[in-house]
């Protein structure tokens, strides 16, 4: 795993392209760089193929949708989005639990479509759904492209008092799940051991986050 500062005073790093169908039998090892712990001064920029799929994965409260909002060039696909759409209509008639599934079903829908255009996305996810890096793994080979991992990692507290400070959580149960997952994945990253399918990730605490201006697709 990449610990070293070569990268903390650009403006930005691009991540190696891997392709999806290399000559050589083997596969190239994963890349994993870890921007934490260096005080906001890593990088500004990320930068990935023109064909890739960026999952940006953790806690819920943990800062995906903002970080999306600020950085992102180009096409993202956020389920948060989806939910405030859905609840402007709903919410004053419904609980939210009622026609959860149907915001769910309206995401996955968005995402297929954002996937058949063939240019780079960004993903929200929230890291509790394996089949869902799966099925983008899948889609970004078919395409020319790589998936890549963008994980925040927050402590459970600052994730919590994000939820607070929008106003909008999930219940307890709902975010020990996500916690565990969370937790499982951030150490796979740390040991050099990434999902099955992904290219790379790019560990991130909140200070890195915020550093970063720039989530784009280049070539």
């Amino acid at each position: 795993m990449d610990r070293t500062t070569a990268y903390a005073t650009t403006s930005g790093i691009a991540v190696p392209r891997q392709p999806a169908a290399p000559a050589a039998p083997a596969r190239p090892a994963p890349v994993v760089r870890d921007l934490r712990d260096r005080g906001g001064r890593g990088p500004h920029a990320l930068l990935f193929g023109a064909r890739d799929v960026v999952v940006i994965t953790g806690l819920p409260g943990s800062g995906k949708s903002t970080l999306m909002r600020r950085a992102v060039r180009g096409l993202r696909v956020d389920s948060q989005d989806t939910r405030d759409r859905w609840d402007a209509r709903l919410s004053r008639a419904l609980p939210y639990a009622v026609y959860r599934p149907l915001v769910r079903l309206a995401h996955y829908a968005g995402l297929r479509r954002a996937l058949r255009t063939g240019e780079g996305v960004v993903v929200h996810d929230c890291g509790t759904q394996a089949w869902v890096r799966s099925w983008l793994s899948r889609e970004a080979r078919r395409r020319g492209g790589a998936l890549h991992l963008v994980l925040l990692d927050v402590p459970p507290q600052e994730a919590l008092e994000g939820q607070r400070e929008r106003g909008r959580g999930v219940s307890r149960y709902a975010f020990l799940r996500h916690r565990r997952a969370a937790s499982r994945l951030v150490r796979a990253v740390e040991s050099g051991t990434l999902p099955p399918g992904c290219a790379s990730a790019v560990l991130l605490d909140r200070e890195a986050a915020t550093a970063l201006r720039r989530i784009a697709f280049t070539g």
